[in-house]
C-alpha cells in the first residue's frame, strides 16, 4: 500500500503511475491501494483513510464535519492512517504500531510526505543514509539508535501514534503525540479475542478468496480458524503448510493436520512442498527492491515459491500470515523488573525462577539485573549504551539478562568508521525526548520492539506484491497492539508462558493440543545447509556496497561466511543483517524505484 502528498493543494507531481484520490485532492495512490474519503459540502475539508480500515460508511461520514476523535488512527480494526487535507495544511495522523508508517521531507518550500520513503527518495535524488544502514547491520535489536532516521538521508519517518501538521509553507511541522498505552480493567484475552476475531473478518470481507498460512504453530491456526469461520457461505477456507519435500511426518505438519481434521468443511488444507532450490540463501539479489530491507530477504526463495503456488493453484491474491505475533504476545524480560518496581516480590521470584527452568540458567543474576534494571530509567540505559558502544573491544550487552537494550558484540568485520556510526547515534539518542516517558519498562520496550517489527514488515508485503499477492499480518493491527499493551500489571501473563492470553482467547476454536502447544519447529538447519549451498555467491557480497560504504571489512567477513557454512558454532544475526542489507543495496542500485511526472493527472476510482 503505497501513498502520498504535498501539504499544498496545488501541487501537481506525482510517480509515475500513480493516480489522485480526487480532482482536488494532492494526494495520490498507486494502483490496487485501498483509498475511502469523505468532504464537507464546499469541497474545502477532506478526509482520507489510507488502508484497510473497518470504519463503516456511516462511521467515516460523521468524520467529514466534526474532529477527529484522539484516537481515530487505531479505533477500528485494520492497517490504516488517516489524512486531514484543507487548502493551507494537511494533517496526517499515524497509527501507534507503524504497521502503515509515514515519511515526509521538505520540497520546493512545502511538504512531500508518503507510506514509502523510498519514493520520497527518488523525488529528492536522496542518497543512502550510511549511519541508519550501519545501525541496521551491526545494531538491529536497538530500534533507539536509529530515531525517525530512514534508510535514505533526509527522509524521515513521521512519529508513530501522533497528529503531524505538514504547514502549506517550509515551516516545520507540528507534532502531538496521541496514544499511550496506559493500562485499562478487563480480561485480556476477552478483549484480544474480540479485536482479533474483527481483525480477521475485516480481511475476509475485502476478499472472500483469501488464504492463509497453516503453520502448525498457535499463531497462524488461529488466524486461520478465524477466517475459516468468517467466509460467507459453505465456502472452504485455503489453507496452506509449507514442508520439506519428501517429508510430511514433521511435528508442524501434524499439528497442522490436527486443525483441519477438525474443521473439515471449512478448512480445504494444501501442503506446499520446497525442495533445495528453495533454501534459505538463495538468489537473494534477485529480490525486489523495497524501502528497506526485508526480513525475508534470506527466505525470498521459499516465499515466492509459495506465492507462486498460491497464484497457479489456488488463483489467490490476498494471504493471511501470523507475523508479528511473537512480538505482541510475550512479555520482555524487563517485565521482572517492573514487577520489583510495583513490589510484587514473590511474583518477581517464581517467575524468574521459571524463566531460569525455561532458559537453563541461574536464577540469582536474573533477580540482580531486575533489580537495577527498576533502579534504570531509559536515558541512563541510553548514556551506558554509548560507553558500550565508544569503549574498544567490547563484547555487548548480555541477551540473557534483563536490560533496557540488547546489544551483540560488534564483529571483527565491522569497519572503525561503522563503530562510529553507532557511537553518533547513541549519542544523538540521547538528546532526543522519549514522548512515552513514564510507563512500564516492559510496556516501553515492547513499543520499539513492535514498531520495529511492524515497520519492517512493510517491506515484505512488497516482495509479496511483486509476486502480485497482498499480504496482511492481523497481529499487527494497530487496534491488537493497543489492547495487548494495555492489559493491567496483575493480568500481564509471566514471562516463561508461551502465548498464554492467545490460548486461552482462542481454546473454544483450536484443537486442545494446538491451544496448548509450547513449542514450534526451527529452521537452523535449512539456515547452515543454504549457507553450504549459496556460499560462492554470498562470498561476492563481500566486495559489494556495505564495503563502499565503508561498514564491513571484506577479508574478516570472507572468514566469518566460511566459518558459518562450514558449521562452526556462532550465531547467524549479524551475518544474516549483512546479507540482506548488501541484497537491498544491490536490489536499489539496479532499480531506484518510478520516477515523478506533471503529466495532467487522472483521478484514481476509491
Amino acid at each position: 500500500m503505497i501513498f502520498g502528498g504535498f501539504s499544498a493543494e496545488h501541487e501537481r507531481l506525482r510517480p509515475e503511475g500513480a493516480a489522485y484520490i480526487s480532482p482536488n485532492s494532492s494526494t495520490w495512490k498507486l494502483t490496487g491501494a485501498p483509498v475511502r474519503y469523505v468532504e464537507t459540502r464546499d469541497g474545502n475539508r477532506r478526509v482520507l483513510v489510507l488502508g484497510t480500515c473497518g470504519a463503516t460508511s456511516a462511521e467515516l461520514s460523521r468524520l467529514a464535519d466534526a474532529g477527529l476523535p484522539v484516537d481515530v488512527s487505531w479505533r477500528w480494526p485494520g492497517t490504516y492512517a488517516i489524512v486531514e487535507e484543507s487548502p493551507h495544511r494537511v494533517v496526517l495522523h499515524t497509527d501507534p504500531a507503524a504497521a502503515l508508517p509515514l515519511y515526509a521531507t521538505p520540497w520546493r518550500g512545502r511538504w512531500a510526505w508518503s507510506s514509502s520513503a523510498r519514493m520520497l527518495a527518488r523525488l529528492t535524488s536522496a542518497s543512502i543514509d550510511i549511519r541508519r544502514l550501519a545501525c541496521s547491520v551491526l545494531a538491529p535489536s536497538v530500534s533507539a539508535l536509529t530515531g525517525s532516521r530512514t534508510f535514505f538521508a533526509g527522509i524521515e519517518q513521521l512519529p508513530p501514534g501522533s497528529l503531524i501538521e505538514l504547514p502549506g509553507d517550509s515551516g516545520r511541522p507540528q507534532c502531538t503525540v496521541r496514544w499511550r498505552p496506559e493500562p485499562v480493567s478487563g480480561d485480556p484475552h476477552l478483549r484480544l479475542r474480540d479485536v482479533l476475531t474483527k481483525a480477521v473478518a475485516l480481511r475476509v470481507r475485502c476478499d472472500p478468496d483469501l488464504s492463509c498460512d497453516l503453520s502448525g504453530g498457535l499463531d497462524s491456526t488461529t488466524l486461520a480458524v478465524l477466517a475459516a469461520n468468517a467466509l460467507p457461505g459453505s465456502r472452504p477456507l485455503n489453507a496452506m503448510t509449507v514442508h520439506p519435500e519428501g517429508d510430511t511426518e514433521g511435528a508442524d505438519l501434524h499439528y497442522a493436520r490436527l486443525t483441519a481434521a477438525e474443521h473439515p468443511d471449512r478448512i480445504s488444507h494444501h501442503l506446499v512442498p520446497l525442495g533445495p532450490k528453495h533454501l534459505p540463501y538463495t538468489r537473494i539479489t534477485d529480490v525486489p527492491a523495497t524501502g528497506e530491507p526485508a526480513p525475508s530477504t534470506l527466505t525470498r526463495a521459499r516465499l515466492s515459491a509459495q506465492f507462486h503456488w498460491m497464484r497457479q493453484h489456488l488463483d489467490g491474491r490476498t494471504h493471511l500470515t501470523g507475523d508479528g505475533g511473537d512480538s505482541v504476545l510475550f512479555q520482555p524480560p524487563a517485565h521482572l523488573a517492573d514487577l520489583i518496581r510495583h513490589q510484587k516480590w514473590r511474583r518477581a521470584v517464581t517467575e524468574a525462577l521459571g524463566w531460569a527452568r525455561l532458559r537453563h540458567t541461574a536464577v540469582a543474576p536474573l533477580l540482580r539485573d531486575a533489580v537495577v534494571l527498576a533502579r534504570t530509567n531509559r536515558r541512563t540505559a541510553l548514556q551506558d549504551l554509548a560507553r558500550t558502544i565508544g569503549s574498544p573491544g567490547h563484547d555487548g550487552l548480555d541477551r540473557g539478562n534483563v536490560r533496557w537494550f540488547a546489544l551483540r558484540a560488534l564483529p571483527t568485520w565491522a569497519t572503525p568508521a561503522a563503530r562510529r556510526f553507532l557511537l553518533d547515534a547513541a549519542t544523538e539518542a540521547l538528546d532526543t525526548e522519549d514522548a512515552l516517558e513514564g510507563l512500564d519498562i516492559s510496556v516501553r520496550v515492547l513499543v520499539d520492539e513492535i514498531r520495529e517489527v511492524a515497520r519492517s514488515a512493510t517491506a515484505d508485503t512488497e516482495l509479496a506484491a511483486a509476486c502480485g499477492i497482498t499480504l496482511h499480518n492481523p497481529f499487527l493491527d494497530p487496534l491488537i497492539v493497543d489492547t495487548l499493551l494495555r492489559t493491567t500489571m496483575d493480568d500481564r501473563p509471566p514471562i516463561h508462558t508461551y502465548k498464554p492470553v492467545l490460548g486461552r482467547a482462542m481454546r473454544h476454536l483450536l484443537p486442545s493440543a494446538v491451544a496448548t502447544r509450547t513449542t514450534k519447529g526451527s529452521f537452523n538447519a535449512d539456515h547452515y545447509a543454504g549457507l553450504r549451498a549459496n556460499l560462492p555467491d554470498l562470498l561476492s557480497l563481500a566486495d559489494g556496497h556495505l564495503v563502499t560504504l565503508g561498514i564491513l571489512e571484506p577479508d574478516p567477513f570472507r572468514r566469518h561466511l566460511r566459518q558459518a557454512a562450514a558449521g562452526v558454532p556462532m550465531s547467524l544475526a549479524t551475518i544474516e543483517q549483512a546479507l540482506t542489507a548488501g541484497a537491498w543495496l544491490h536490489a536499489h542500485r539496479a532499480d531506484p524505484g518510478p520516477g515523478w511526472t506533471t503529466e495532467p493527472w487522472r483521478s484514481a476510482h476509491v
